[in-house]
């Protein structure tokens, strides 16, 4: 009898053992046999995911620049290949690359979902227009995917106690605003946004408080001023962009920010594209450098 016993327990254990990782993502059961060691990325914010784990990317949709991807974050991991755009990654460079996993954004990529899913087992989460909340729990299922939950969900609670500290420090009552500005247009980013929940979680009031709709806003400058937000800070993509045609206008000169110089220029990059625990403590930091 007790043979059979044990017999049967290990028979269960080693049925266990080779249980394949099972995470509920955006298209339903992401699943895989074992823990992926060749990971390919389409969003800039599961490079951030990967980096927290020291895990090295081997392709990345970088959009043929690897400096789109922060220093803070490129110098934790190892060389990529780029696989082409976040919009329309290269399918035939991923195949090449042979990975044992690709991490997609449902937003950008559902609709080549099948045709990755033919190269490799495919989570597909959240990214493009992901709340701060969103990217935790996409940064968590990433933990999950790679049987390394544990790890993540411990590296989840210290980045909250981080930015607890950095919110007790920087402990403003005034309102904040993010924006992009290109030379089509400035954008605001609203509270829904991931800097616009950056901010929340620092405790910051929102000087767009009610939108909630839309994680980007296209904003004349009229809209800003009625904004009004007591800081304001934007990242510009390119030398000359709307926002340095906004600044020649009276008008600009009545928003708060600029009244009190809290007007900020910073790295969009940073700010909209590189979404993460990394990326979302260095914004904390450049918040608490200069709120006065």
């Amino acid at each position: 009898m007790l043979r059979i016993i044990m017999a049967c327990l290990l028979s269960y254990t080693a049925l266990f053992a080779h249980a394949d990782i099972k995470v509920k993502d955006e298209m339903g059961t992401f699943s895989i046999p074992t823990a992926a060691k060749k990971i390919v990325v389409l969003e800039f914010s599961f490079v951030d995911a990967l980096a927290n784990l020291d895990i090295s990317p081997v392709g990345v949709a970088d959009d043929g620049k690897a400096n789109s991807v922060i220093s803070a974050i490129k110098d934790r991991i190892e060389p990529w290949t780029s696989v082409g755009t976040r919009s329309t990654p290269n399918l035939e460079i991923i195949a090449s690359l042979k990975p044992d996993m690709i991490i997609a954004d449902v937003e950008r990529h559902a609709t080549i979902y099948k045709d990755l899913q033919q190269i490799a087992p495919t989570l597909i989460l959240k990214s493009r227009g992901e709340s701060y909340q969103d990217n935790l729990s996409a940064v968590l299922k990433i933990g999950k995917a790679l049987d390394q939950e544990k790890k993540m969900l411990q590296l989840i609670a210290d980045h909250d106690k981080r930015m607890d500290a950095f919110a007790k420090e920087i402990n403003s009552d005034k309102s904040f605003l993010f924006a992009v500005s290109s030379p089509r247009g400035v954008y605001m980013h609203s509270p829904k946004a991931y800097a616009g929940g950056v901010m929340a979680r620092l405790g910051l009031v929102s000087a767009i408080p009610n939108e909630t709709e839309k994680a980007y806003i296209s904003t004349t400058l009229e809209r800003l001023v009625k904004a009004n937000p007591d800081y304001l800070l934007v990242g510009e993509y390119g030398d000359a962009t709307m926002i340095d045609e906004f600044k020649k206008s009276p008008l600009w000169k009545m928003i708060s920010t600029v009244k009190n110089a809290t007007y900020r220029e910073t790295d969009a990059l940073l700010w909209s594209k590189n979404r993460g625990m990394i990326a979302a403590e260095i914004m904390a930091k450049e918040l608490q450098s200069f709120v006065k």
